[in-house]
């Protein structure tokens, strides 16, 4: 048996467009025919959800770090596009700008170019900072789709943000509640809403803890649903 890395995508309806992405990890020699036989297994997507400084990243890092997996963010995405305009890297233009490429492509059009770019990869990844339920069920489309949802204290996550110091980070505490505030809920399948993808999640995390105890809660649900999914090929 020889062994290849690549990545591919595979129409499974050409009439619906249907794309489901898949990994080529191994190929065998077919004596008969002549050629190789490619095996495939579908690409693992998980996503990250969650409120402000809850631990997003950390659960990026760890899956990165453990497993390999590759990191899209739609954070950087949105960054790029507000560098792009000449604007502020701030809170307000994360918002004004995510909402408007929303509005004018769809509302899961920063998932969709994140998907795009992950399939011209090998391997599986993890897209950060899923916002709307849109972005949910367009991933979910896809294929092999988790949804991880993250939340902690306010107290807890303020000192987080504190800490790290990002340019959208340095703001009040009353600041802080109130961006949340405006990110939890919408009408606006445009908008953020938070509490609704939360909602949707396949696993939500409480990370009051420790860096420890939350990436060895991650690591139990990765062993169960890589259990489930030997047992329900």
């Amino acid at each position: 048996m020889l062994k290849a890395q690549c990545s591919v995508h595979i129409d499974k309806d050409q009439r619906s467009g249907q794309r489901t992405t898949y990994n080529l990890q191994h190929r065998t020699w077919n004596m008969e025919h002549h050629r190789f036989i490619p095996y495939f297994w579908p690409m693992n997507i998980i996503g990250i959800t969650g409120t402000l400084g809850a631990g997003k990243g950390t659960i990026v890092e760890f899956l990165v770090r453990n497993y390999g997996y590759r990191h899209f963010s739609v954070r950087g995405l949105v960054t790029e596009h507000i560098l792009a305009q000449g604007l502020p890297v701030n809170r307000d233009s994360m918002v004004v700008v995510a909402n408007g490429l929303r509005r004018e492509h769809g509302p899961s059009i920063l998932v969709e170019i994140l998907y795009d770019r992950a399939v011209e990869g090998q391997g599986d990844c993890v897209i950060e900072s899923i916002r709307t339920p849109g972005e949910v069920m367009a991933l979910r489309a896809k294929g092999k789709f988790t949804l991880f949802a993250v939340d902690a204290a306010p107290e807890v996550r303020y000192e987080r943000i504190r800490d790290r110091a990002s340019e959208t980070d340095h703001i009040s505490f009353d600041t802080f509640l109130a961006n949340e505030a405006r990110e939890m809920d919408a009408s606006d399948p445009s908008a953020q809403n938070l509490r609704a993808c939360i909602a949707l999640a396949d696993h939500v995390f409480r990370n009051d803890g420790s860096i420890a105890a939350l990436e060895k809660e991650v690591e139990d649900v990765l062993h169960t649903l890589n259990a489930t999914e030997k047992n329900n090929p």
